[in-house]
């Protein structure tokens, strides 16, 4: 299942950095998941520092 991020996002890049297939990218507003490259693995939920990823 695919993450995406949540309006908690700080934009501190944590999750990015995290994700093993590059799936997360800078937004507008907050980074942002591309759910048909996410793998599911909860990477970025485990970097973050305030829990913005959630399963999606």
């Amino acid at each position: 299942m695919a993450y995406k991020i949540t309006d908690a996002c700080i934009n501190c890049g944590a999750c990015a950095d995290a994700c093993p297939v590059a799936a997360i990218s800078a937004g507008a507003d907050s980074y942002v998941i591309d759910a048909d490259t996410c793998i599911g693995c909860g990477a970025c939920a485990a970097a973050c520092p305030v829990g913005a990823p959630v399963e999606d």
